[in-house]
């Protein structure tokens, strides 16, 4: 079984480092790595917060639930799960975004579905920092967030 609160920490690092690595300049035209602000990550500040986490009723599933915090102007980063994710917005304005459908437009009070594997991003488009309540029945043998390189 995973370390939950590990993997949930490690996600925001694995997120980083990939916006981080492609700000490397090339080995052939440089002398060292090129610093971005922190302004500039579109995710900095994001956090996952683990509530719980409990086996699921199916073998090798397991129920966790996270508080998510996004700071005003900032984004999940895009992501997908290794389930199903059920969640709320507690507080704040999202356009959550789909790389398979058109975005959806999150508002405090509204529940939100994600299929399976499907890949998203969670962009606060509101005035003030976004906590959102997820719950996730997921493969209890995965991680519990593959993070992917947005390319912008």
């Amino acid at each position: 079984m995973f370390d939950r609160r590990h993997l949930l920490r490690a996600s925001g690092a694995a997120a980083a480092g990939a916006l981080g690595a492609a700000a490397l300049p090339s080995p052939a035209s440089a002398a060292g790595p090129v610093r971005l602000p922190a302004d500039s990550d579109p995710t900095a500040g994001v956090t996952r917060t683990l509530l719980q986490e409990h086996p699921s009723p199916a073998e090798g599933w397991e129920a966790v639930q996270t508080l998510v915090r996004i700071p005003r102007h900032k984004e999940s980063g895009r992501h997908s799960h290794p389930g199903i994710e059920v969640g709320y917005i507690i507080r704040g304005d999202v356009l959550m975004e789909f790389d398979d459908r058109p975005p959806l437009r999150l508002r405090t009070g509204d529940p939100f579905f994600i299929p399976d594997g499907v890949i998203h991003n969670a962009r606060n488009v509101g005035t003030v920092t976004t906590m959102m309540l997820s719950t996730y029945v997921v493969d209890a043998t995965k991680p519990l967030v593959t993070t992917y390189w947005s390319g912008r």
